[in-house]
């Protein structure tokens, strides 16, 4: 989708992947004829890169009385440097940091637990803190009889558009038991697994990575840990689609090193990896490029990877799918979407022109940049030796698929198939534009719809869509498992427990009618 909702103001974080919790357990001091207030703590540490890491602190109320207004204290003992936090107001002073509690969540209720993260550079030992505070108290002191430490395993992050609820119990995803994805290559018109039994792929985007690395907030927007992943799965998906940032894989252009290169490919394969673990296929997408380009639809003026260009740049995009492809080469259950959402035929003025344009590349009218075609960007993939199904998105925000099949890139493996994104706002958004154009590719390649969505909060878009794109048996993921405004723009979720906006809801609700 076009960039405009997805920078709202949402503090992006690098989420934990295998944390390792420290347990500590902690009693608050209460009068004589107040009820026990008692807690306990676990402090983890996850996806430490070296020069910076995520930390996650889980407190409990392990008393009878709620914990009220609380605020969290602890001390480092190295030079360990906050960076952001979110579900709670992080601060630092010195080597001391201070958590209090957010609007949301200022009482944790007995026998409740409650998340607050938070991301911190350092250099040398990364030593743990080994005593906590609340509310001003020690850790350890005052009366009460501490219940055994909580579990290792967060809860589910709260948003600041929601109340924090439980995190929900995990169903079986649309592949069955969750699991090692399946690894998938193409069949005729369909994808199949290594056995030959057909995928299809119905499953969500996760934007952030595409963004908050080179507006200098992180990495990801929310969390990515295995709380996350768990509520993604309770709506029965397979598949999840992870937006990247040209500038941030290759480490160029001066986004903040914490942020870039090893940093970024390091946290991209952290979390594809959970997402594999957890049986969910992951499709990366090149989605923001470098080029100046200030023609029609221009979203940006600079020349680095701040936004959607019609097409990518020639001298990032084919180095970045080199990289890309020989970082997971062999991993076949990850799937390389070429390029987000061409738009080559606003700068180059007609739609020949531009199908020219997105194929071959090279000099493009009204694009100042040597283009990097879908044929040169697959050969790059290919000059690799890797083997992952690759897609390719039509004109027009990838919602064109008229000219689709005459101009198809040659791929030596046949493993490429037509990507297309369809909203409610887009020209080809009815039953006899999908036919025309999509049925004559269905026929001849699997077809993913990387991106599908209404910007009304509804899902009626939706109800009429879906249907059809399963009985042409073809695969699809919604944009987007984000916690933004679904009035700017679609947003499947009001929480990242899982809790739907309305448009979520009826997405929801068509996957599990899927049995």
């Amino acid at each position: 989708m076009r960039p405009r909702a997805r920078l709202a103001a949402v503090a992006a974080v690098l989420g934990g992947f295998t944390a390792a919790a420290l347990p500590l357990t902690a009693t608050a001091a209460t009068t004589a004829s107040s009820p026990a207030a008692a807690c306990g703590v676990s402090y983890a540490v996850s996806n430490d890169w070296g020069t910076g890491f995520t930390a996650a602190i889980t407190v409990t109320d392990t008393g009878t009385a709620p914990l009220t207004s609380w605020t969290l204290g602890y001390s480092y003992s190295g030079n360990q440097t906050l960076q952001s936090g979110w579900n709670g107001t992080w601060s630092q002073s010195g080597q001391a940091v201070t958590v209090t509690a957010p609007s949301w969540a200022t009482t944790i209720a007995s026998g409740a637990s409650y998340t607050t993260d938070a991301n911190f550079g350092y250099s040398g030992t990364n030593a743990a803190p080994t005593a906590f505070t609340l509310n001003g108290i020690a850790c350890g002191s005052g009366s009460g009889s501490p219940s055994p430490s909580p579990s290792s395993s967060p809860s589910a992050s709260a948003s600041a558009s929601a109340s924090p609820t439980p995190s929900p119990t995990a169903s079986p995803s649309a592949t069955g038991t969750p699991g090692p994805a399946p690894a998938l290559h193409v069949s005729g018109n369909h994808l199949v697994d290594a056995a030959g039994k057909v995928v299809t792929l119905h499953g969500v985007d996760r934007s952030g990575a595409e963004f908050a690395c080179v507006q200098n907030t992180g990495i990801f927007d929310g969390p990515v840990d295995q709380a996350s992943v768990t509520a993604m799965t309770s709506w029965r998906i397979n598949a999840v689609r992870v937006p990247l940032n040209e500038d941030c894989w290759l480490g160029t252009n001066g986004v903040n090193a914490a942020y870039a290169g090893t940093n970024y490919i390091a946290a991209i394969k952290a979390y594809v990896a959970l997402l594999e673990q957890n049986g969910l296929d992951v499709v990366l997408d090149l989605h923001w490029t470098d080029g100046v380009y200030t023609g029609n639809s221009s979203g940006c003026s600079g020349a680095t990877a701040v936004c959607q260009k019609p097409m990518p740049d020639a001298a990032g995009a084919v180095p970045f799918w080199t990289s890309v492809a020989q970082t997971f080469k062999g991993d076949n259950a990850v799937v390389f979407d070429l390029f987000n959402e061409p738009y080559p035929e606003r700068a180059t003025g007609s739609e020949t022109s531009g199908w020219n344009c997105w194929l071959n590349g090279g000099t493009c009218p009204g694009i100042g940049y040597q283009v990097a075609g879908m044929q040169s960007m697959d050969n790059a993939v290919r000059s690799t030796g890797a083997t992952n199904v690759v897609m390719a998105g039509g004109l027009a925000y990838a919602n064109d698929l008229s000219q689709w099949l005459s101009y198809e890139p040659l791929d030596p493996t046949g493993n490429i198939v037509a990507s297309w994104h369809s909203y409610n706002f887009n020209s080809c958004s009815s039953s006899s534009c999908w036919s025309a154009q999509l049925s004559p590719v269905l026929a001849r390649v699997p077809l993913v719809t990387g991106e599908l969505g209404e910007n009304d909060c509804a899902h009626g878009y939706l109800d009429t869509l879906l249907p059809w794109l399963d009985s042409a048996g073809a695969s699809y993921l919604a944009w987007t498992w984000n916690t933004w405004s679904c009035g700017s723009g679609p947003a499947l979720i009001s929480s990242y427990d899982g809790t739907p906006t309305g448009f979520g809801a009826g997405y929801k609700a068509h996957l599990a009618s899927l049995g």
